[in-house]
């Protein structure tokens, strides 16, 4: 008997079981065309996954050109560079390039050889996938004969590229899952929220001051997750204090809503954000730590707050923020900001050149 087709997982249930497969070593299977190739993440490759992976071809290296410019690596793709994979390189040689703690160390990484012919669809969205399930931006991929034979035969995860290439780029839609009422410091007229992306991603929160109008402009704040300073007290960085700050200046007036948007790092998760954090240790600044991982400056959706503002009926807010980036965000996503609230808190000896860091490159009003 033929399964029913509501039982099969669409493509966004497959691409969040993917994601799931690389942060565990398991490959993949990408197809576009008449092309498949299984891509695993370099994080997690395993030497009997890489020496089984070989048995099919020669193995490339999707890199993207952020890392490639520190590896001196030509990214004749713009975005990215394919870095042709030698057949004596290991595991420890390929992580060596994706990962830049040991650069100072060991800065000559080569010579390297990218390649430029052929199309490099395929490897720019395995690089979207292991960014979006908090990997280092690097993968490795090797071509397949009659893919779906392949993926069938081994149970892997099988993803067309005209189907994920779209979903990829959009912004996952936001359910309320539950509310409750929740006394605080800053007030015993709180509410959180929660609320749930369709994409099976983390979940975030709106935490509700009073009772505000909907149709006023509200007192808003979009808090990314910062574990270390919002829960331990880091002293590296300015979070923890705008925080409680924010919730406070609400409590005081008697109404707002702070979004705390679970986007660790600037959106790159809590483990790449430790490594920018090695990083700045060996001197470089938090911007060039993000580029020497192979990230941007700034991976965060602020769509996501947008989103979770419209669900709960506010179409203005005052926004607290020093970063005129979110101004521009929550603007272009349909809700009139009326009044930027400056929020200048928590700088100390140990953030004072981060904080300048942040106004210098990322352009925050400090």
């Amino acid at each position: 008997m033929t399964p029913a087709p509501a039982l099969a997982p669409t493509i966004i249930e497959r691409l969040n079981r993917a994601r799931g497969d690389l942060r565990m070593g398991v490959p993949v299977l990408l197809t576009g065309g008449s092309r498949s190739v299984l891509v695993v993440a370099v994080e997690a490759l395993s030497p009997p996954r890489l020496a089984a992976m070989r048995t099919f071809g020669a193995a490339e290296l999707a890199l993207t050109a952020r890392r490639a410019e520190t590896l001196k690596a030509r990214a004749y793709d713009g975005d990215l560079a394919r870095i042709a994979v030698p057949d004596e390189a290991g595991v420890d040689w390929l992580r060596a390039l994706a990962d830049p703690s040991d650069d100072l160390r060991h800065p000559m990484k080569g010579p390297l050889r990218s390649l430029r012919e052929g199309a490099a669809d395929l490897h720019r969205a395995a690089l979207a996938l292991a960014k979006s399930a908090h990997l280092l931006p690097a993968a490795l991929l090797v071509a397949v004969p009659n893919g779906l034979a392949v993926a069938a035969d081994l149970g892997l995860t099988l993803l067309p590229l005209d189907a994920i290439a779209p979903v990829l780029l959009e912004h996952s839609p936001l359910h309320a899952v539950t509310s409750a009422r929740l006394p605080m410091v800053a007030t015993t007229a709180g509410r959180v929220h929660i609320f749930r992306p369709e994409n099976g991603g983390d979940e975030h929160y709106a935490i509700e001051i009073g009772q505000p109008d909907r149709k006023a402009p509200v007192l808003t704040r979009l808090h990314s997750a910062c574990f270390t300073g919002d829960v331990l007290g880091s002293l590296k960085c300015d979070c923890g204090p705008q925080l409680r700050a924010a919730l406070a200046q609400m409590g005081g007036e008697g109404a707002g809503v702070l979004l705390y948007l679970n986007q660790e790092g600037r959106g790159i998760g809590l483990a790449n954000k430790m490594r920018a954090y090695s990083l700045q240790d060996q001197g470089f600044d938090t911007v060039e730590a993000n580029h020497r991982l192979g990230f941007e400056d700034d991976e965060r959706d602020f769509r996501i707050g947008a989103d979770i503002l419209r669900r709960m009926g506010f179409g203005a807010v005052r926004l607290l923020t020093n970063n005129p980036r979110k101004l521009a965000m929550m603007q272009a996503c349909g809700l009139a900001v009326v009044e930027r609230v400056p929020l200048r808190v928590g700088q100390t000896e140990q953030n004072a050149a981060y904080l300048a860091t942040k106004a210098a490159k990322s352009g925050h009003l400090l």
